[in-house]
C-alpha cells in the first residue's frame, strides 16, 4: 500500500485556517436543518452539516451550532428541537435556512412534532430531542439531544454537502 500523505506533517499549532477548511472540505456529509421554537412561540431554524449519531442505547445525537447562531438562544432553554434529514431535491431549502432571511420559514412546508418542533416536508428524515448537554468547542457549541420521536420517508436519496458545495450519491 502506498503512502500518500506529505513527508512531513504540519504542526497544529501552525495550520491556517483556509488549510483547515479544505482539509475538512474532503469529508462529505449528509445536511440537516436543525429548529426549535423559543419561549415565545417563534420558530428558528438553520442549516447544520456538522451532525451525527452518539449512542444507541440511549439514543443520542449531536449537532455543532456556531456561537453566534440565533437557534443557540433558543436551544439554551433547553427543551426540545428537531432536526430535518435533507433529500437530495431540496438544495434550495439548505440554502434558505444557511442564509440571512428574516422568516426563513415564510412559504415553506412543515409540520409540528409531538413536541412542538417544526419538522420539514418532503425530507428523507425526522428527529425531535430533548437537548442532553451543551459543551463549548472553540467557536462552535455542540449540542447532544436524546432523541424522543423518530421517523423516515422513502424518499430518493441524501443531500449531500462536500468541498463547499451541495452533491447526490451516484447509484
Amino acid at each position: 500500500m502506498t503512502d500518500h500523505r506529505p513527508a512531513r506533517a504540519t504542526p497544529a499549532d501552525t495550520i491556517d485556517s483556509a488549510t483547515f477548511r479544505s482539509v475538512l472540505g474532503r469529508f462529505a456529509s449528509g445536511v440537516t436543518v436543525v429548529t426549535v421554537r423559543d419561549g415565545d412561540g417563534r420558530d428558528h431554524g438553520m442549516t447544520v452539516s456538522a451532525f451525527c449519531s452518539v449512542s444507541l442505547e440511549p439514543p443520542l445525537v449531536l449537532a455543532c451550532i456556531d456561537r453566534s447562531a440565533t437557534v443557540l438562544e433558543a436551544l439554551a432553554a433547553g427543551g426540545t428541537y428537531a432536526i430535518t434529514v435533507l433529500a437530495e431535491s431540496q438544495e434550495a431549502l439548505s440554502r434558505r435556512f444557511a442564509s440571512e432571511v428574516d422568516d426563513r420559514f415564510d412559504g415553506v412546508g412543515y409540520t409540528r412534532a409531538p413536541g412542538g418542533s417544526a419538522l420539514l416536508d418532503d425530507a428523507l428524515a425526522w428527529l425531535e430531542c430533548r437537548v442532553e448537554a451543551r459543551v463549548d468547542a472553540g467557536d462552535h457549541v455542540v449540542v447532544i439531544g436524546r432523541v424522543e420521536f423518530a421517523e423516515v420517508s422513502e424518499r430518493a436519496g441524501p443531500l449531500l454537502y462536500y468541498r463547499s458545495g451541495y452533491g447526490r450519491l451516484e447509484r
